[in-house]
């Protein structure tokens, strides 16, 4: 539905420009043309060129986009607040009326002139309003969203500029209202200063969804374990607090203080945002084995773009010249860790998707192929080694709580909901004599507040997922990755330009 809506919303809007631009002496088709529409609309309207460049800037270019058509509106005679409103929330509709409307006609740079408000205030009105307006559809309506990690590849891969949708699930009321505009936890040009002010805080409200979250739905969401992260550009999101306290020093908290960069604690939706495919809802219960995830005791969705680790044995002789770089994408001379000899004789591994995995398969060297297993125990969630083994190609089962659940409460299963009882669901719980305090009072199970979620990368081997820290409360969950409207690598990906996102 969501998606419906924005392919309208995208119809709409070039429809409009194209019956504009003819008003406007423009030829009429290249309003058809992503980028090169603007760069016609800013020398039409005498706009800095440079205001141009500036949209080019992932996220924030965006809200300058929406100020040049909000300038190119005006040379229609469209001056007042609700011009601008509709220009901004229903381009869609506005602009096929001022683009084939007899009464609508384009004036030019001279109406602004002799409009009774300086050209200059009506230039900065312009820009306040854009802001304000984007910032409401960035909260409230989609955001965009550039991929930074190859843990979705090939579905999607970095660099990718999405649209995130955030009507699908219900937008959800900033729980950090007071904030820099435009960006999401650190100031402009800077990876350590919060853009935020913590101290007033709102309680977690969800407008109404037009769905739920549906399992293989790809979601991006705040990192549950981001709340506190060592604050240096080596650490952050990439390399968890949890873990280097877990990991590095043995849960001795005081040690870590002494020896790493200052901690910063964010506010929940403040974490970074992270983008994975929801493989499980609420209710369900996951496992993995030998590398293949099963929902509910049956194999799950294989997006056709995932990617995993296959162990491929030759007989010594060498693949053809030029297959690696031609049929999976793989320069040799440059694997990126796609491509690594193991210590076994004449076997490779290497991480492709299914398909490219049928393509090695067919070729006359390859004596056997076989998916490639992790077996080291005590790198997953809930890190107890004693009565979860796991690892992350054999995980589970385990069974997502959902709203309501009453979760039982004993030295096996506390590891499973210590977090989610005092983190997600802001409750106090102390372990005395092994009996369990939740809020001041004993306590032998728990019932959850929040529905919760699986999240896992379409690059099973080179994605941190809820293999490595769990579920993700509904109360982190900010939006449907929806639409690819952009992609770069070295040059535009014109490909994946405008492509829906499975």
């Amino acid at each position: 539905m969501g998606l419906t809506l924005f392919i309208i919303g995208i119809i709409g809007w070039h429809l409009g420009m194209y019956g504009m631009f003819k008003k406007a002496g423009i030829e009429p088709w290249k309003a058809f043309i992503p980028f090169y529409n603007t760069w016609l609309i800013v020398a039409k309207c005498n706009i800095q060129r440079y205001w141009f460049w500036l949209q080019l800037i992932p996220i924030a270019g965006q809200f300058i986009t929406i100020w040049i058509t909000i300038i190119f509106v005006m040379h229609f005679k469209k001056v007042s607040v609700p011009d601008h409103a509709a220009t901004v929330f229903f381009p869609f509709i506005y602009f096929p009326y001022l683009g084939f409307s007899k009464k609508e006609k384009w004036y030019g740079s001279e109406i602004l002139k002799h409009y009774h408000k300086p050209a200059s205030r009506e230039w900065i009105d312009a820009g306040v309003f854009a802001i304000v307006a984007a910032t409401l559809i960035r909260t409230f309506v989609f955001e965009a969203y550039v991929i930074p990690t190859g843990s979705m590849e090939k579905t999607l891969l970095i660099n990718d500029f999405l649209f995130v949708n955030k009507m699908s699930y219900g937008a959800r009321i900033p729980q950090t209202p007071i904030s820099f505009p435009f960006v999401h936890n650190t100031m402009p040009f800077s990876q350590t200063t919060p853009s935020y002010i913590k101290e007033v805080q709102l309680p977690y409200k969800r407008l109404p969804a037009i769905t739920e979250v549906k399992r293989n739905d790809v979601v991006v969401f705040n990192f549950p374990a981001g709340d506190t992260i060592i604050n240096d550009i080596n650490h952050g999101s990439k390399v968890p607090y949890y873990d280097v306290l877990r990991d590095t020093y043995k849960g001795n908290r005081e040690a870590l203080v002494a020896n790493e960069s200052p901690l910063l604690v964010h506010p929940m939706d403040k974490t970074d945002n992270y983008i994975k495919r929801c493989v499980a809802v609420h209710g369900d219960q996951i496992q993995v084995k030998g590398g293949v995830l099963f929902v509910n005791n049956q194999p799950a969705f294989i997006p056709p773009g995932s990617q995993t680790e296959y162990l491929v044995v030759t007989n010594g002789s060498p693949f053809p010249e030029d297959f690696f770089k031609e049929e999976l994408g793989i320069d040799p001379e440059n694997p990126d860790d796609q491509l690594v000899p193991t210590n076994q004789p004449n076997t490779l591994k290497i991480n492709m998707t299914h398909e490219e995995a049928e393509k090695v398969k067919r070729q006359p060297n390859v004596k056997s192929i076989s998916l490639y297993n992790d077996n080291m125990v005590g790198q997953t969630f809930p890190f107890d080694e004693a009565n979860y083994p796991w690892t992350v190609d054999n995980y589970g089962p385990l069974t997502v709580p959902k709203k309501g659940d009453v979760l039982p409460l004993n030295p096996k299963t506390i590891a499973l909901y210590r977090r989610l009882i005092i983190t997600y669901e802001h409750n106090t719980m102390d372990e005395v004599n092994g009996k369990y305090i939740i809020n001041g009072k004993e306590a032998t199970s728990y019932t959850t507040k929040y529905d919760y979620y699986w999240m896992m990368g379409d690059n099973r081997h080179r994605s941190q997922d809820s293999r490595f820290w769990g579920f993700v409360p509904e109360t982190h969950v900010v939006g449907k990755a929806s639409l690819i409207w952009f992609s770069w690598d070295k040059g535009p990906r014109w490909k994946r330009l405008f492509n829906g996102i499975k």
